[in-house]
């Protein structure tokens, strides 16, 4: 570990660091049907499919829409608010991931 880094967690013990997650896309649907998160974190999603996903929510906390994308290829959000966010998939609305983040 860095001495910057050492020195920054020893004088802010509340101090946590953000994480992140990696969520496949996979048959149509998403690899977990649900994933509990901290404000801050990070969630990657990746398209394991032959064909193109669009990942997006229209939940109150934070809406976001990653764009269609191909397969190979992830995008990923920050969720900077806590709350309840329903995740689909604008061309699968058979996906559907709910993502709880705490504060």
């Amino acid at each position: 570990m860095n001495k910057l880094l050492s020195m920054l967690l020893l004088l802010a013990p509340g101090l946590t660091l953000a994480a992140d997650f990696t969520v496949a896309q996979k048959g149509k649907a998403f690899s977990v049907p649900s994933l509990s998160i901290k404000v801050g974190d990070k969630v990657s999603f990746r398209n394991d499919d032959p064909f193109a996903h669009n990942v997006f929510t229209l939940s109150d906390p934070m809406q976001f829409d990653l764009g269609t994308y191909p397969q190979g290829q992830a995008k990923s959000v920050s969720f900077a608010k806590a709350g309840l966010y329903e995740v689909e998939c604008a061309i699968h609305p058979e996906m559907k991931l709910l993502i709880t983040v705490k504060p």
